[in-house]
């Protein structure tokens, strides 16, 4: 088979952990899980060069001097700027159209953690052998527990290496979830996708003709500067913005889904952070100077002051510079609501 082309979807607001994370610098490019960042982890993982070309990388302007930065020696590595985020289909659009129309493109967002390159490669050759034969892949995520914080895949007739789609389902509630998990057909869906690039600008003009006729022209009408390309900012401000699930993957006749078991976090909150990191005695997670006495399932993340706990369970306490976050981890999933997480 042909050279897997990878695209990687480098940005975020920096909300959802904040204060580690920032606007200015989101999760993508710190190193939550190990001495990599995110972003230079997800560059790892498709640096086989028997398996992967090399990686297209859309990012936004704000974002571009970290992308550049922690790029490394990713030979042949080219960088799309958009003028302005528009969501994943326009995005994924941008690098397709920039991309023959045969070859086979690996949709990557920059800020997951995946524990096992070998099962991801497994799930990524399983993938682009789909979308070779035409199908439009999502790689279904083995759904462990009742999460209510993602989307699911419901699995249906099988195919090799993977199955038909027959839906999706949007974040259910915790009995739903929990009846997903009893039936054994549902996955989650974790936002990493194979394409042949011709095939999904087919199926965006069949479903969404003004978007793919914006991507074409914003395309067509900008301009490469070094590995960097700059799509036409006229051009790409008449974009809608929409994310590729509903724009095509929910439109399709031809989704498909294989099945990964491979140590998948989205890190979207300091919980799922906790759950990625190795704990120590008592279940405790502690990065940075810090004394937990008499504690169960807590983390402190510091990066100077030094943290005493005691006496608690399931509580993060994070220290970035002057501000201090204190959270269950339950009440992770609404650090994004701060007013200084949204306007740092």
């Amino acid at each position: 088979m042909s050279l897997i082309h990878p695209m990687i979807l480098c940005g975020g607001s920096g909300t959802r952990l904040w204060p580690r994370s920032r606007k200015a610098k989101p999760k993508p490019f710190l190193p939550l899980v190990g001495e990599r960042t995110l972003f230079e982890a997800t560059l790892d993982r498709v640096a086989n060069p028997e398996m992967f070309a090399a990686p297209i990388v859309v990012t936004g302007s704000a974002h571009l001097a970290h992308v550049e930065e922690q790029l490394g020696a990713s030979d042949g590595a080219t960088i799309i700027v958009e003028p302005e985020p528009k969501n994943t289909a326009a995005a994924i659009a941008l690098a397709a159209v920039r991309l023959p129309r045969d070859a086979v493109m690996l949709v990557c967002p920059s800020d997951h953690h995946i524990a096992d390159t070998s099962a991801f490669e497994d799930a990524a050759a399983r993938a682009a052998q789909l979308a070779s034969e035409g199908f439009l892949v999502s790689f279904g995520i083995e759904a462990k527990t009742p999460e209510t914080g993602f989307g699911y895949i419901l699995s249906g007739e099988k195919l090799e290496g993977g199955a038909r789609i027959e839906r999706f389902v949007e974040k259910p509630d915790v009995e739903t979830a929990r009846s997903f998990l009893a039936d054994g057909r549902y996955s989650w869906n974790g936002g990493i996708f194979a394409f042949g690039a011709g095939r999904f600008l087919d199926e965006l003009a069949k479903y969404r003709p003004a978007l793919a006729e914006a991507v074409g022209n914003a395309v067509a009408e900008g301009e490469a500067d070094g590995i960097r390309f700059h799509p036409s900012d006229e051009a790409f401000a008449r974009i809608e913005s929409e994310s590729v699930d509903y724009a095509v993957m929910e439109e399709t006749d031809s989704a498909a889904v294989v099945p990964a078991d491979m140590g998948w976090s989205d890190i979207g909150n300091w919980d799922a952070l906790y759950q990625s990191r190795e704990a120590g005695e008592g279940g405790n997670v502690v990065s940075g100077p810090a004394q937990l006495v008499d504690c169960r399932n807590v983390m402190v993340d510091s990066d100077g002051p030094r943290v005493s706990v005691i006496g608690l369970e399931d509580v993060v306490v994070v220290v970035d510079g002057g501000d201090i976050l204190v959270t269950t981890r339950e009440g992770a999933q609404k650090v994004g609501k701060l007013e200084g997480a949204a306007n740092q």
